[in-house]
């Protein structure tokens, strides 16, 4: 059945679930020798097959859930080895425990040259750290998550009208920016929405059109605070990163992760770095993010009216692998209550502008470690690529 050219959630659902455990039979089937490969091939294409008829069904994970399923489609199981990693570390006496936390009051005044200190030496060891008294007013967080997760207990049928896969677009609601190229999908649904350009207001969904507008004028503020900071900290001048565009393009990423049956067998968001040049990362009170530090995954609990930064490939890049990049993932959500993140990636606005490791961090003693590309070059990796590949080695020298 159809509704509005949207496939039923009943029925959709259950074809999924049955090739669930059409899978775990294929799976046993393939201990013999002499099937391994017919099973192989058959698996292969019941998941094409099982990909295109959830990304068509335009219910997003979420329209599963709601369906009252009591088991994950077999799409969303992830390989034993993401599965293992899944399991707490012993962290090494000499490690790092926790994101650090920076203390952003008086970032214009003589905390400045402190400041730039604490950040640069984060952005140096982990790529990551939350910002407290940033200057976002509390209430303005609270209604950005509230209406982002608004936007995603809509009927289905309001939510399928922006559903798309071309992501040149201003806004479109998916499940998995890379469904068709990673080797399982992730347990989120997702709206997207390009702050800058800017998109036309009109296509932002009405119930969360205000509270987005709102958010991104205090995040490009927030943004180009960052930039200074972490530019100083390179030894650069303080407008080094808005010279070259970095706060002029900004992409909004609201994900969505609704309860998960089986969290044990499959993730939120898969491992992976970030595109871009920084990101700014607004969680509700709900974990489930976390950072890989050496063999380590270190937690990043929410903290109240905290936003965490992380450092993206392209400054990597840019200073010379003087800042990391740091892989990153959100766990699978085993709450009933959803749990809701808002990430704003900051990026070149230029696709034609030549990218590589900054004059001024390049020496004989340091030399280059990355090849001059574009911005555009670096996009089309990005959407062609398994999410959880860090694009950054695809440029090394």
């Amino acid at each position: 059945m159809n509704v509005g050219g949207v496939s039923s959630s009943h029925g959709a659902s259950r074809s999924l679930s049955l090739q669930h455990d059409r899978s775990v039979g294929q799976t046993r089937n393939s201990e013999s020798p002499t099937m391994g490969v017919t099973d192989t091939t058959q698996q292969a294409s019941d998941r094409a097959q099982e990909l295109k008829q959830f990304d068509e069904s335009k219910l997003g994970v979420k329209g599963l859930v709601d369906s009252g399923l009591t088991s994950i489609p077999s799409l969303f199981i992830h390989p034993p080895e993401t599965l293992s990693s899944l399991k707490p570390a012993q962290p090494r006496p000499d490690s790092i425990r926790s994101i650090p936390t920076i203390d952003l009051s008086g970032w214009d005044s003589c905390r400045r040259p402190s400041i730039i200190e604490e950040a640069g030496r984060a952005a140096r060891e982990l790529g990551f750290f939350q910002v407290v008294n940033h200057g976002v007013p509390t209430e303005v967080l609270d209604r950005t998550i509230t209406a982002v997760k608004a936007f995603n207990e809509q009927p289905m049928e309001a939510k399928a009208r922006i559903y798309r896969r071309e992501m040149d677009t201003g806004v479109a609601f998916f499940s998995n920016v890379d469904l068709f190229h990673s080797k399982a999908a992730s347990w989120r649904d997702t709206l997207q929405i390009r702050l800058e350009p800017k998109v036309d207001m009109a296509e932002i969904p009405e119930v969360c059109r205000n509270e987005v507008m709102e958010w991104d004028q205090q995040i490009q503020r927030l943004g180009g605070i960052l930039m200074g900071l972490l530019s100083e900290g390179l030894g650069l001048s303080p407008g080094k990163l808005q010279e070259l565009t970095c706060p002029e393009s900004r992409m909004m990423v609201g994900n969505y992760y609704p309860c998960c049956p089986q969290p044990n067998l499959t993730v939120g968001l898969a491992s992976h770095t970030d595109p871009g040049v920084i990101a700014v990362l607004l969680q509700d009170q709900l974990p489930g993010l976390q950072v890989k530090h050496g063999d380590e995954w270190l937690d990043a609990p929410p903290i109240p009216g905290a936003l965490v930064v992380n450092i993206g490939d392209i400054l990597q890049i840019m200073s010379n692998n003087e800042y990391k990049s740091a892989e990153h993932r959100a766990l699978a959500n085993p709450n009933r209550e959803p749990r809701v993140s808002i990430v704003v990636f900051h990026n070149l606005s230029n696709l034609d502008i030549q990218l590589g490791p900054l004059p001024e961090l390049v020496s004989s003693d340091k030399p280059a470690a990355f090849r001059q590309f574009t911005m555009g070059e670096y996009m089309r990796a990005f959407f062609t690529n398994e999410l959880n590949e860090s694009l950054a080695h695809y440029f090394k020298a």
